[in-house]
């Protein structure tokens, strides 16, 4: 099974002052998560985001499309990097959330793929 594992900024890098806002623990943290599980086979794709302020909307849907500059939401929480995880099951994904919520010092959003 797949798994999207979104790691949720709630206001630390407002209060670094800095998009990249991880400490030097918690990159040391997420490192070796990111060791373990590409030496296990599991990572499909990880990366980190921009601030939300650097988005761009585009909906091309109507006559003409719209393009907006920042992110389609608003508030103190985001989407501030995520992994795209090969896992064998459900229990295994949340196991590893959680592993991910320790390492990263933030909430982590856990969302299976469709198919």
């Amino acid at each position: 099974m797949q798994f999207l594992v979104n790691v949720i900024d709630t206001g630390q890098a407002a209060a670094a002052g800095r998009t990249d806002s991880a400490t030097a623990a918690e990159y040391e943290a997420v490192g070796a998560l990111n060791e373990r599980l590409q030496a296990d086979g599991h990572i499909l794709f990880a990366g980190g985001l921009t601030a939300p302020q650097d988005a761009v909307v585009v909906d091309a849907r109507g006559e003409s499309p719209t393009v907006s500059e920042g992110s389609l939401f608003g508030g103190d929480e985001y989407i501030a990097g995520f992994w795209v995880l090969d896992l064998p099951d459900a229990e295994t994904a949340r196991a590893v959330a959680t592993e991910a919520s320790v390492a990263c010092n933030r909430t982590i959003e856990l969302r299976a793929l469709q198919g």
